[in-house]
């Protein structure tokens, strides 16, 4: 009787399909290439000069929680060279796909270290430095008639003429870093920003490109309209060279700190993009 209850249950299609699930063997799971299509890229956020990493605290958390996998690396600021060098380095350690974000100083580090790196799916400049190849940082730089920065820099002599490596170190002024830097937060704050700023080596802004991944890789650009460190009339001009997918906002230079929420946006607008497969290397 207990035997014969026991074959009536498991004639019942219900039972039976449930059994078959659970006893399928794993070799009936998705394919590799679906589970791949869905992997999320790594995002990678490069600080530029005058600052360093904690900069990008308000995007990295808004990412984490979005169930990202964020690095910030700090940026070295010794020379463009030095700095996608590192940077590329950096990359080298990642598996799978990979958004590039820049900011400022840092979007020029970003376009020399992607190039070539098939890994790189997109490129994300907020009030960036977007030189091309063969181009002089500190001529691209002086395009702008907005820029406040020159006025505002101080330097801090490093190594000695008699030991024959007489450079400078360059740093914002901590009195005029909220007007030049970010005007648009809280006095408290960006004396803190000031305080913590991190000098950039001069030889940077006599650097030259030599490479621009921007021409291969599809870009994203964020244009602060009160940007007077840059200044916005030369953030649109690199976007429209770079055929770069762009929005404005009304920020500092500082975006990252004071919008956030737009870098976020921008960040997840590039990984839809790449996600549908739309994406296409330009000539």
């Amino acid at each position: 009787m207990h035997v014969r209850r026991i074959r009536s249950l498991l004639a019942l299609p219900a039972v039976a399909g449930l059994l078959a699930l659970t006893l399928a063997p794993h070799a009936s799971a998705a394919p590799a290439g679906a589970v791949r299509a869905t992997v999320r890229p790594t995002i990678v956020l490069e600080h530029g000069a005058f600052a360093d990493a904690s900069g990008w605290n308000a995007v990295s958390t808004r990412l984490q929680r979005a169930g990202y996998t964020v690095l910030a690396p700090a940026n070295p600021l010794r020379g463009l060279a030095s700095d996608a060098a590192y940077l590329s380095s950096v990359l080298a350690t990642v598996d799978g796909p990979i958004v590039l974000v820049g900011h400022s100083y840092g979007g020029a580090v970003i376009s020399q270290a992607a190039a070539g790196n098939p890994q790189v799916e997109a490129l994300v400049f907020i009030a960036a430095l977007m030189p091309d190849k063969d181009e002089n940082l500190g001529a691209l730089a002086a395009r702008s008639t907005e820029s406040q920065l020159t006025p505002a820099l101080r330097q801090i002599p490093t190594g000695t003429a008699e030991e024959g490596n007489q450079s400078a170190d360059l740093f914002i002024d901590p009195a005029l870093f909220r007007d030049v830097f970010a005007a648009d937060l809280p006095p408290a704050t960006t004396r803190v920003m000031a305080a913590a700023q991190r000098p950039v080596a001069a030889a940077e802004f006599g650097a030259t490109a030599t490479a621009a991944a921007w021409r291969t890789i599809p870009s994203w650009a964020l244009v602060a309209r009160q940007d007077k460190t840059l200044g916005s009339d030369l953030e649109r001009f690199e976007a429209r060279r770079a055929q770069a997918r762009t929005v404005e906002i009304n920020s500092s230079h500082a975006a990252l700190v004071s919008h956030p929420g737009a870098v976020l946006d921008l960040i997840e607008a590039a990984v839809r993009y790449t996600a549908t497969k739309e994406a296409r290397p330009r000539p």
